[in-house]
């Protein structure tokens, strides 16, 4: 989600876009996959086009490692430092007051009666307001979803530029050979699932694996796993373009992306009957960093970084809004479940509808807060 000078590469921009609107269409699918038994149809189109969509934090991940590295030498540690946690830190505080005065006024004052399921134990009141409006210093809440993301992309300037040093005097396989690293904990989720059923049960009822417990949370790859990874990975492809025919291309890329798609949808339902309706268990199939999620980000981003096509006016200054589409696009994406409540319409129908309310809605109100000074800070 970085701009600067190199941001006017066609395919870069386009990425941009599709990794935002894919963001979009996610949360237009969480009302749905939380039906879990209360509507299977709607809970399995919910969850197979919600599977579609785990790629699109990947992909806004390796868009930071592609526009930042390497980084420019002459630029001191402190500088970096102030340049990017600067850029943050405004539209952190601005939209965590923002979105949940957003929810209210909607829930409250225009649709109290909304049928979205994701509410059912959500509470509107004076008093709730004013918890989350206090408390996001300490972390984001459920109107601020889409935040957490910015949560973590401190975490991740605060260690670009000690990679940054190690990458650029780097050899090919080197960098080959830390990633692969990182391809086994793309398999920890897994090992974790399978550790009960092997007989393992935990370290005084502490179930993480590999040196974690109670007292410890930094295990054997906590420091070579999590999104670092898609970072290395987009400046080792940036650096070494994957130079494939396309015919080469469609036969590797295409099976990995189905293999895992089919892992992440069918993996989901699977573990919603065996653990029904249990978030902590399901959302290890759809981890952004788990090895399904992975083959399904590698070709979209090799895909549309092999495409050949020429810069866009229209499709820049697109891909210039779409940070302050991703920060404000949440509360939209309720309104346009509640627009599109009607059983007349098939349900894809109704979550393609969604989206893309949700996204005009919100790259309208990224523009016109692009045009002033006073509020550019809050979404560029």
């Amino acid at each position: 989600m970085e701009n600067n000078n190199r941001n006017n590469i066609a395919w870069i921009d386009l990425l941009r876009i599709t990794a935002c609107f894919i963001v979009v269409f996610a949360h237009c699918c969480d009302p749905f996959v939380a039906n879990f038994d209360n509507n299977s149809n709607i809970f399995l189109t919910g969850v197979f086009c919600g599977s579609l969509t785990r790629p699109c934090v990947p992909l806004f991940v390796m868009l930071t490692g592609v526009l930042l590295l390497p980084l420019k030498s002459e630029e001191r540690l402190s500088t970096f430092y102030k340049k990017r946690i600067k850029r943050i830190i405004p539209p952190l505080i601005f939209w965590s007051l923002a979105l949940p005065l957003m929810a209210y006024c909607y829930f409250v004052y225009i649709n109290p009666q909304t049928a979205n399921p994701q509410l059912a134990d959500i509470s509107y009141t004076q008093e709730s307001l004013l918890q989350r409006l206090s408390t996001f210093i300490f972390n984001f809440n459920f109107d601020t979803i889409p935040l957490w993301y910015l949560y973590m992309l401190i975490g991740l300037y605060l260690i670009i530029p000690i990679f940054n040093s190690w990458l650029v005097q780097a050899k090919k396989s080197e960098i080959k050979t830390l990633l692969y690293i990182w391809g086994i904990t793309l398999l920890l989720p897994y090992f974790k699932m399978l550790a009960p059923i092997m007989g393992y049960q935990g370290n005084y009822g502490n179930m993480e694996l590999l040196g974690i417990c109670d007292w410890n949370i930094y295990g054997t790859f906590y420091y070579l796993s999590g999104f670092i990874g898609y970072i290395i990975l987009a400046y080792y492809l940036k650096t070494y373009p994957i130079n494939w025919s396309w015919r080469k291309l469609v036969a590797i890329c295409l099976p990995m992306f189905i293999v895992g798609y089919l892992i992440t949808s069918v993996g989901f339902i699977k573990t919603n009957v065996l653990h029904p309706g249990n978030y902590a268990y399901l959302e290890i199939i759809w981890y952004f960093t788990g090895i399904n999620v992975f083959m399904m980000t590698f070709p979209i981003f090799v895909t549309i970084q092999k495409l050949n096509i020429r810069p866009r006016a229209w499709m820049s200054k697109l891909a210039s809004l779409t940070f302050g589409i991703y920060l404000c696009h949440f509360t939209f994406t309720f309104i346009s479940y509640d627009l599109y409540d009607n059983a007349a319409l098939p349900n894809i129908v109704r979550i393609i509808l969604a989206a893309v309310t949700a996204f005009a809605i919100s790259t309208a109100i990224s523009w016109i807060m692009s045009q002033f000074k006073i509020t550019r800070i809050f979404i560029k």
